[in-house]
């Protein structure tokens, strides 16, 4: 049995997560995985409403923000150590990170 795990980074701050994924593929390169990545998305823009006042009746509102988000996507096969170890670490509070394991079987293996 094969674990795919999948990194999902997301960050409005794009040299922090440019840092960070480089740390990733250095770390893998170093302990022999198989990485597949990083996949990076179209920058996608968020736009938030800004209120003057929290009253419900007031519908006066400052000019909304307006942001860029940033995406990589990472996939270590195998190497559960290496996976664990970069999912545990922590990153700064400027990264939305998600982590997604997957397992994969082999031909012939049953469904036990």
């Amino acid at each position: 049995m094969t674990f795919v795990t999948r990194l999902t980074l997301q960050s409005g701050d794009r040299e922090t997560l440019d840092r960070i994924v480089t740390d990733i593929k250095k770390a893998a390169e170093k302990k022999g995985a198989a990485l597949k990545g990083p996949h990076s998305h179209p920058p996608s823009k968020v736009t938030a409403p800004r209120h003057r006042r929290l009253h419900a009746d007031d519908e006066r509102r400052f000019s909304s923000w307006t942001y860029t988000v940033f995406t990589r996507e990472l996939e270590i096969h195998g190497h559960d150590p290496l996976a664990r170890e970069i999912a545990a670490e922590g990153f700064p509070q400027s990264i939305h990170a998600e982590v997604e394991v997957e397992q994969i079987r082999g031909v012939g293996q049953g469904r036990n």
